[in-house]
């Protein structure tokens, strides 16, 4: 093993694009071949040079007519972002003057919180980390920290667990926010790989605001697509200033009304692969002696594998790990990106990508001494 394996220092993405023979593994990106209407689309607005042009300040109207089809919230508002990510920062600076607080998860997605802490909100992250909790937020949890006019930031699919709640736990959590006027942001980015979905929105609909991605099931990461669905007089705070009012891309736009015109057959091979690949990687860590499988089936395109052992006496760190890999051209990412409190211990592994790439993936996970990494100049 080379002296990659025991350095903590991850690459720079723009380091790893220059790897093209990388598997990609480490972002919950679609690495399949796309719908041919998709590239279709992209090829058909280039050739138009539609990128010449600016796109309607909130978005095409046959995209967001679509993306609420999509999600069966009729009557529903939305504003096209510059990815789902875009959307999380116009909410967070367009509702901060009024928060009192923002509630999220450890292990989350750190960001929303990283927004709002620049205007001074206090930021409260649940830990989760936790077979007993089911590995995400209970309503037991939320009422300790909840107050008026919080802003909870409830990710569901769970990135990176891949944990998801059912009909009554959001219920349940829909209670304490109502109760206390607080505002409810359900990141749905992951919810098309989900086995089954609750929407917030269908159980509060005055105050929740739901947040859509196309990176992760169509694969559009590198295009920045997205969006905000609420109610109108909700989505209303967020419009009067659009995230972008000169439009978001307006080849993605395209290609994301192409990509929901022929959703349900190319969800069904998406969804296909990624069960296969989610095995393949979990008989890997399995039959490896190093780490098990947090949550299964995980509801998202990844999996959290926990490294550290018990007492977390494997000799593993998270970063390590990932670093290991990088030596069999296997790019997964450490939890250190998405949890202060738990990040040495898991990694997270994108399945959403090729069946060759998970089977090199086993062969590179194999490969790994489960009682530590060696350093260099050790002998083997």
């Amino acid at each position: 093993m080379t002296s990659a394996a025991v350095t903590s220092a991850a690459p720079s993405f723009e380091a790893l694009l220059a790897r093209p023979g990388l598997a990609w593994m480490g972002q919950n990106t679609t690495h399949l071949e796309p719908p041919p209407e998709v590239v279709a689309a992209l090829l058909d607005s280039t050739r138009r040079h539609e990128f010449q042009w600016y796109a309607p300040a909130l978005g095409f109207e046959e995209l967001r007519e679509l993306i609420v089809a999509d999600l069966g919230l009729p009557g529903r508002a939305v504003m096209i972002t510059d990815g789902a990510v875009g959307g999380l920062h116009h909410i967070c600076t367009s509702l901060v003057s009024g928060l009192s607080r923002l509630i999220t998860t450890d292990p989350g997605w750190p960001w929303p919180g990283r927004f709002v802490a620049l205007a001074g909100v206090p930021v409260t992250a649940v830990e989760v980390y936790s077979a007993e909790q089911g590995y995400r937020l209970s309503a037991a949890a939320l009422a300790e920290v909840i107050e008026p006019r919080s802003l909870i930031y409830l990710i569901d699919p769970l990135n990176p667990l891949g944990s998801s709640y059912g009909r009554d736990e959001l219920a349940a959590i829909v209670a304490l926010a109502r109760a206390t006027g607080a505002t409810i942001v359900h990141d749905c980015t992951y919810r098309h790989f989900a086995d089954g979905h609750t929407l917030v929105a269908e159980l509060y609909p005055e105050a929740t605001l739901t947040t859509y991605s196309f990176s992760k099931w169509l694969g559009l990461a590198g295009l920045r697509i997205g969006a905000v669905v609420g109610d109108p007089a909700l989505l209303d705070r967020l419009t009067a200033t659009p995230s972008n009012p000169l439009g978001a891309n307006i080849q993605a736009q395209r290609a994301a009304i192409a990509g929901l015109k022929v959703k349900e057959p190319w969800l069904r091979e998406l969804r296909a692969t990624n069960r296969a690949n989610q095995r393949v990687v979990t008989e890997a860590v399995a039959g490896s002696g190093l780490g098990h499988v947090l949550v299964q089936p995980s509801q998202g395109n990844f999996l959290a594998v926990d490294v550290s052992g018990p007492d977390e006496s494997s000799g593993w760190t998270a970063d390590q790990v990932c670093a290991a890999l990088l030596d069999h051209d296997v790019f997964i990412r450490s939890g250190t990106y998405q949890s202060p409190g738990f990040g040495e211990r898991f990694v997270k592994v994108s399945t959403s990508v090729p069946p060759a790439w998970a089977e090199r993936f086993a062969a590179a996970w194999a490969a790994l001494d489960p009682g530590g990494p060696r350093m260099p100049g050790a002998p083997a």
